[in-house]
C-alpha cells in the first residue's frame, strides 16, 4: 500500500494576505518533506466560494508549485470539476497536459461533478446535468490527449476538429480516477476503467463490500481511456504522536474544526431536489454512528489518530481490505502548529511507512 496527502487548503479567518500566503507556503513545505519520507502522491482539490474550508479554487497552480519543488511525488487532481459552467474539456485536457510535461510525467488525473450548492449555484449549473456531463468530459478528454486532431459534437459541449496542446508525458496519458462520496459511485468508476478516489471516509470494515464490489465490476469495465487504473486511494486523516492519548485527542479537534468549516456549506440535496445527488461528502462519515447523541459519537476506526503502533495496525486493516493508497488530510484551518504536522510526517515516515510494500499496483493497459 501507498501513502499521499490531500489537500483543501482551509484558511483560518482573518483572511489576511499574509495568513493565504501562509497556508500555501506551509503545505508546500509539507509535500516536500512527504516526498522525503517516502509519501507517493499528493492530491489537491478544486473547490469555490467555501469560505474557512477549502480556499482551493486553482489546484492546477497548486500542483505545478508542488511539481517545481519536488522531483519523484506524484501531482493528483482531486479533483478537476467536470462541469461546463465550470471548465470546458479541452482546458482540462491542455491543464493536466501542461503539468505533466512540468512534472516529468507524475500526473494523476482525478475528476468529478462538485457536491456543493454554494459552488453550482454560484457557477448558475444544471444540476441536473453534472453526473451526465462528467460522463461526457472523462470520454473526450483522453482523445484529446491521444489524437492529433479531434473534434466532437456532443450533448453538453461540441468542438470543431482541433489539435489540443500540449500532450502529456505520460503514453498514452495521466492515469484517471473519480472522486466517491455517494454509494454505487464506485461502480461507475468501475465500468469507466478508473480509479476510485473515496472521499467518503469511514470505517474500514463499512468500506469492505465496496472494495469487493469494485474489484469484481472492473474485470469487466469498457475504459473510457486507453488502459485500465485499477486502483482504490482513500481520503483519510493523520495525526501521529508518541503520546496515544494526545495524539487521538488533536484528532478529535481536527475533525471538530473540519465539521464547523463543512457545517457551513449547503448539501446540493439540502437545497435542491435533485435526484443524483445523495450523499452528505466527508462530514457525513467521519462518525461511526452520525445518529448518535451529540457527545457519544465515537470517531469511525477508519481513521488514523493515535501513536505509531495505533496508526500502524489501522494502515494494516485498510491494507486488508483491499486499499491500494491512504492520502491523508493533516491539517484543518490551521489548527496545528505547523511544527507538530510536520513532526507527526516524520514520525509517520519513520515508525509506520516503511512496514508497507510502497510499490503501486500494476495498471491494465488497454488494446
Amino acid at each position: 500500500m501507498q501513502f499521499g496527502l490531500i489537500y483543501e487548503l482551509s484558511t483560518p479567518r482573518p483572511f489576511t494576505r499574509e495568513t493565504q500566503k501562509a497556508v500555501y507556503d506551509n503545505a508546500i513545505e509539507q509535500v516536500v518533506l512527504a516526498e522525503q519520507l517516502g509519501f507517493s502522491s499528493v492530491w489537491c482539490v478544486e473547490h469555490h466560494f467555501l469560505e474557512e474550508y477549502s480556499h482551493s479554487s486553482c489546484p492546477e497552480m497548486f500542483l505545478t508549485a508542488v511539481a517545481r519543488a519536488t522531483s519523484k511525488i506524484r501531482v493528483g487532481f482531486g479533483i478537476a470539476t467536470c462541469v461546463p459552467t465550470f471548465h470546458h474539456p479541452i482546458r482540462w485536457a491542455e491543464k493536466a497536459a501542461f503539468l505533466d510535461i512540468l512534472s516529468g510525467g507524475r500526473v494523476e488525473f482525478g475528476t468529478g461533478r462538485s457536491s456543493t450548492w454554494n459552488e453550482l449555484g454560484g457557477f448558475d449549473a444544471i444540476v441536473d446535468d453534472t453526473k451526465k456531463t462528467w460522463d461526457e468530459y472523462i470520454r473526450v478528454i483522453p482523445q484529446m490527449w491521444m489524437n492529433e486532431r479531434f473534434g466532437y459534437h456532443g450533448q453538453y459541449h461540441k468542438m470543431p476538429e482541433r489539435n489540443v496542446l500540449p500532450k502529456p508525458w505520460q503514453e498514452p496519458h495521466p492515469p484517471m480516477w473519480v472522486a466517491v462520496t455517494a454509494t454505487g459511485t464506485e461502480l461507475d468508476a468501475a465500468d469507466r476503467g478508473m480509479g476510485a478516489l473515496i472521499l467518503s471516509i469511514s470505517d474500514v470494515e463499512r468500506n469492505v463490500p465496496r472494495i469487493a464490489a469494485y474489484r469484481e465490476r472492473i474485470k469487466h469495465c469498457n475504459p473510457v481511456g486507453a488502459f485500465v487504473n485499477d486502483q482504490i486511494a482513500i481520503a483519510n486523516w493523520l495525526y501521529c504522536h508518541p503520546d496515544n492519548t494526545l495524539a487521538k485527542q488533536r484528532g478529535e479537534e481536527m475533525v471538530g474544526t473540519f465539521g464547523y468549516m463543512a457545517g457551513q456549506t449547503v448539501e446540493v440535496s439540502e437545497a435542491y431536489p435533485a435526484s443524483n445527488y445523495t450523499a452528505l461528502g466527508l462530514l457525513g462519515s467521519l462518525r461511526a454512528d452520525p445518529n448518535a447523541p451529540g457527545d457519544q459519537k465515537p470517531l469511525s476506526s477508519g481513521l488514523c489518530f493515535g501513536d505509531p503502533s495505533t496508526v500502524h495496525d489501522t494502515c494494516k486493516r485498510w491494507e486488508a481490505a483491499g486499499a491500494d493508497q491512504l492520502v491523508f488530510m493533516i491539517q484543518a484551518r490551521e489548527h496545528l502548529a505547523q511544527a507538530d504536522v510536520l513532526d507527526s510526517l516524520r514520525l509517520f515516515g519513520r515508525e509506520v511507512l516503511p512496514h508497507f510494500n510502497n510499490v503501486p499496483r500494476a495498471r491494465a493497459v488497454g488494446e
